[in-house]
């Protein structure tokens, strides 16, 4: 039998809206629905039993949401509650219930991984000691769980064992079945991402080893980097020495991504891992976008990437094309260098704004002798720019 969750809210239509987007999940979910506006609030003793998770909207008739928040999780045993209101719902959460989101702007993908992540914390809880599987266990056959790096709105990151062979691996689980609702398009751009990094055999890119689907979610296995990434090891700081050979193998991984017309379009310290030996590797290429003939731009796109690292083209909306991501490489080894960002700001449109309008960084004397690259890289204009990776790799 599937999870049982009752709807509480006193507009119809979002009660429809929940129900579809359990159902369509899974088909044999047990949903409930109450409207408190017609059959008047809960009483006191409504303790919520039998049912596995409690969906309440802010749309309570004359009593605010979050006072009826509070008056079941002062309950004994009330089941997870999973808040729905407008601007206030960040103030949920400090109420204790488990989740919260804005009722006109649900994801589908986030609001099952919010539940799938209750029903899994309430399965250990009710599972003899030693019997419960951990929160992070990852739901892919043949692997076991080591640990969960980190969970975003469509994918979970696992640190993982593959049990025929012992080796670590890291497992990035797509947390919707591919073939249902706005999945399909989640599933494409997972299996792009999949595409465009298995075509890349570089020693700074990231090896993948699997592509599949287990109990109907997809899953990528690749390389296990335990070096962390380079924006934890760049909170240490780098010598200079580090930061041209880092800066070094980067451009080598961007050689290789340009030449068969792919563009990273998100490449910052936070997606550039470390390997034991000291060697550097290029993960996520989830915006990654191929060029039609290797050196068209790609424009009319919505603005991606981290404000930080963009190219003011990039920030502007306007064309990419492979010189934006070495805008990029400029703006990470400068960073290496001096420690701070280049570019900063009091909000991302400022930083934004900073890229295209700000004077270019100027470097300390007694690393001057790298201001030239530095201005290539980070010229305004990408005609002003450096041109290619292997022309970056040259003045290295």
């Amino acid at each position: 039998m599937g999870p049982k969750i009752m709807i509480i809210d006193g507009q119809a239509e979002f009660r429809c809206l929940l129900g579809h987007h359990i159902t369509s999940h899974w088909a044999d979910a047990v949903v409930s629905e109450y409207d408190p506006t017609e059959a008047g609030h809960l009483p006191d003793e409504f303790s919520g039993a039998g049912n596995d998770v409690v969906l309440l909207g802010d749309d309570q008739g004359d009593r605010d949401g979050q006072v009826t928040l509070r008056q079941f999780l002062t309950i004994p045993g009330f089941p997870p509650v999973v808040f729905f209101g407008g601007d206030v719902t960040a103030d949920a959460t400090t109420t204790g219930a488990s989740a919260c989101m804005t009722r006109d702007r649900i994801r589908h993908a986030a609001l099952i991984a919010h539940i799938e992540k209750i029903l899994r914390a309430r399965h250990r809880s009710a599972a003899p000691a030693g019997e419960g599987a951990t929160d992070d266990h990852p739901p892919v056959k043949g692997y076991r769980s080591l640990a969960q790096l980190s969970a975003g709105e469509h994918a979970v990151v696992y640190l993982a064992e593959k049990e025929l062979t012992g080796q670590k691996m890291v497992l990035k689980v797509l947390g919707q079945v591919p073939d249902i609702g706005e999945g399909v398009g989640v599933f494409d751009r997972f299996l792009q991402e999949y595409e465009i990094i298995a075509e890349l055999d570089h020693p700074n890119i990231v090896q993948i080893y699997d592509l599949g689907i287990s109990d109907d979610q997809a899953y990528i296995a690749m390389e296990y980097l335990p070096g962390g990434d380079l924006k934890q090891t760049l909170l240490a700081g780098v010598s200079e020495a580090v930061a041209l050979d880092f800066a070094r193998q980067i451009a080598g991984a961007l050689d290789k991504v340009h030449s068969v017309g792919i563009l990273h379009r998100d490449l910052k310290p936070g997606n550039i891992m470390l390997r034991d030996d000291g060697s550097v590797a290029l993960i996520d290429f989830g915006l990654a976008k191929r060029m039609q003939h290797g050196l068209e731009t790609l424009a009319g796109a919505p603005i991606i990437g981290t404000p930080y690292y963009m190219s003011p083209e990039q920030g502007r909306g306007l064309a990419v094309d492979e010189r934006s991501d070495l805008y990029s490489l400029g703006i990470i080894f400068c960073e290496m260098l001096t420690g701070k960002k280049p570019f900063t700001g009091r909000d991302p449109m400022a930083v934004i704004f900073n890229h295209a309008e700000a004077s270019l960084p100027v470097l300390p004397r007694q690393i001057s002798h790298h201001q030239a690259i530095v201005d290539r890289l980070l010229a305004k204009k990408p005609q002003d720019r450096i041109q290619s990776a292997a022309e970056v790799l040259k003045w290295l």
